[in-house]
């Protein structure tokens, strides 16, 4: 029985801190969003404004995908609350799987994100000089 509440609590532990990178990510694309809009701001270079588009759509795809990951580690530590109330230290494979899933989309976010970043500053520093 303790090893199950020890998975349990891992799970916890690991929702919580995917959960405040998600809050930082979120934060983050925003700040990348608002430099987007500074940098755009007056400008009228067709390439540099079709390229600036290009990151302003990447930016709202990662928004979107930073919404649909919270919510589903949300739920996920909504049934951990509930076994939890409930006593039911046991996880199924269902929950088990979900956990899995969620380690490997938070991975491919950072990876993805930090990429995109990358890129990002990459361009801006390469075109405003």
């Amino acid at each position: 029985m303790n090893a199950l509440v020890n998975i349990l609590e891992q799970y916890h532990h690991e929702n919580m801190t995917w959960l405040r990178s998600i809050d930082f990510f979120r934060q983050e694309n925003s700040f990348l969003k608002n430099r987007l809009a500074e940098v755009v701001d007056g400008t009228t270079d067709r390439d540099f404004l079709a390229q600036a588009e290009h990151f302003q759509n990447q930016f709202i795809i990662k928004d979107e995908f930073l919404d649909e990951l919270r919510h589903d580690v949300q739920e996920q530590e909504r049934d951990l609350t509930h076994r939890f109330r409930h006593q039911n230290f046991s996880p199924d494979s269902a929950m088990r799987d979900r956990q899995q899933q969620l380690r490997g989309q938070i991975h491919y976010l950072e990876k993805e994100f930090n990429s995109l970043r990358y890129e990002f500053n990459n361009y801006l520093s390469s075109t405003l000089q």
